[in-house]
């Protein structure tokens, strides 16, 4: 019993910390990428032609990858999207405006919580200079300035990262290069701690709810989760069996209630949150409506909530430790 003691004990731990340790493991694996790329795979061709390319490249490109992977591993993603160009699906007036802003506010949501990859990525690379030292002595804006519009010195500079500028003093703007890059990176680290900070206290200090009531909501989530996979599973496994067993003997199927299509749209859509009406989850919602003979839609104080996106973060296919 010893051990499965210390197995909850870790397994409270990492759900009670899911996130930070989430973005911690992103971050560690991002940085880990980026070493790989730029001492196994990054080769600057030290070309006048080619060297600004060839470094933007490999310090963006990777980013705007795993900027929309951000997007695509989400969970509220597919929520937003899966049904959305349905056909009558859309309100009209001032429906639609609000749908259109609550949209709004989940993809600025989601963007911000899908930038953290990248901006580890570009921070970590030019922390490293590999990148920034070949885009850079490529830069026909850069390398007067860092010549001092000397010609020989200009014609030289994208020798410089791989070490064979032949002219006094050329080889040696390698070190600015790698200064200018570990600056940067350093500011561009400081900004986001900021601007992350300031985000989060913000968010907070509006939040329409008291700190134990979010505690107490994350847990409800979590729960409501969980349960609905375990019976999800069960009626699934129940309706199969049911269906397999009247193939083979030919008898007609035993009824097993299953939602409509209509439930299953409401507690698959976006959450927003209304003080008069407060609900923990859209499933919370349909049941009280549906005790209520009132209908779910969108109503007059809806809105979606900074800091409650963690609501829309759960779906079927996840598993009890995710």
């Amino acid at each position: 019993m010893e051990p499965m003691k210390k197995l909850q004990t870790v397994l409270d731990l990492y759900l009670k910390h899911r996130d930070a340790l989430g973005y911690g493991l992103v971050t560690l694996l991002t940085a880990g990428g980026e070493r790989i790329f730029s001492t196994a795979v990054f080769q600057c061709p030290c070309s006048a032609t080619w060297n600004q390319a060839y470094g933007l490249v490999f310090l963006l490109v990777p980013a705007l990858v795993l900027f929309l992977l951000g997007y695509v591993l989400r969970a509220r993603t597919w929520r937003l999207l899966t049904g959305c160009c349905k056909q009558g699906a859309r309100p009209s007036g001032t429906g639609c405006c609000n749908a259109g802003l609550r949209g709004a506010q989940v993809c600025a949501q989601l963007t911000g919580a899908a930038a953290v990859a990248p901006l580890t990525w570009v921070a970590v690379a030019l922390l490293g200079g590999s990148f920034y030292e070949c885009a850079a002595s490529g830069s026909k804006v850069l390398a007067p300035l860092l010549c001092k519009n000397k010609t020989i010195c200009i014609q030289q500079l994208p020798l410089v990262p791989c070490n064979k500028a032949k002219e006094p003093g050329v080889q040696d703007l390698l070190v600015n290069l790698k200064a200018q890059s570990q600056v940067l990176g350093w500011i561009l680290i400081a900004a986001v701690t900021v601007c992350v900070l300031i985000i989060v206290s913000v968010t907070r200090c509006v939040s329409p709810i008291s700190f134990l009531q979010l505690s107490f909501w994350k847990i409800y989530v979590e729960q409501e989760q969980k349960i609905l996979k375990s019976h999800a599973t069960e009626h699934a496994t129940e309706l199969a069996k049911e269906n397999v067993k009247c193939f083979f003997e030919g008898s007609p199927p035993k009824e097993v209630n299953t939602p409509s299509n209509e439930a299953w749209q409401q507690i698959s859509s976006v959450y927003t949150f209304n003080p008069k009406n407060q609900y923990y989850s859209m499933l919370h919602k349909h049941v009280k409506g549906k005790e209520k003979n009132q209908s779910i839609r969108s109503s007059e104080g809806d809105a979606v909530v900074p800091g409650f996106g963690f609501v829309d973060e759960h779906d079927l296919h996840a598993t009890d430790a995710l």
